[in-house]
């Protein structure tokens, strides 16, 4: 599984010319799946990203998250971060999870984000999205765990 997160002041997901989620400060995270990942991915990421520090305390160091600072996360499922890019110029696909394994994971991980903090928003599944986010910082960071990892 892979996530990149980017610290925004503010970030919208629209579909068909019509906001689907949105939040004002907090975490954008573009979510890709692979084809062996599972809940205990799924459990490893949510704990990460709820629980990294990248939000300025009071003497400006990255010394919060984002539940420290009540802030919201808006995830977004990338089919595209799970791309093969190692070979030639064109990306290969074949190395994320079928949109029939996707899915399901994708939606599991908002229930659990959702079950441990608020606000959570999120994108649609398979949609063309446009993102829109004003980087905060910017901050981004990319998140890696292969299943199976301990």
């Amino acid at each position: 599984m892979r996530a990149l997160l980017q610290r925004v002041s503010e970030a919208s997901v629209t579909v068909d010319g019509e906001i689907v989620g949105a939040i004002d400060a907090g975490l954008l995270v573009f979510l890709g799946v692979y084809p062996n990942d599972s809940e205990a991915e799924l459990e490893w990421m949510a704990d990460k990203i709820l629980g990294l520090r990248i939000f300025a305390d009071d003497e400006r160091a990255m010394n919060r998250s984002v539940v420290d600072v009540g802030g919201g996360v808006l995830v977004v499922s990338q089919f595209t971060l799970a791309a093969d890019v190692s070979r030639g110029k064109r990306p290969g696909f074949s190395t994320a999870a079928a949109p029939e394994i996707a899915e399901p994971l994708y939606l599991r991980f908002l229930e659990i984000l959702r079950a441990r903090h608020e606000p959570i928003a999120a994108g649609v599944f398979g949609a063309d999205m446009q993102v829109a986010l004003v980087n905060d910082g910017p901050v981004t960071f990319l998140l890696e765990r292969d299943a199976g990892q301990s």
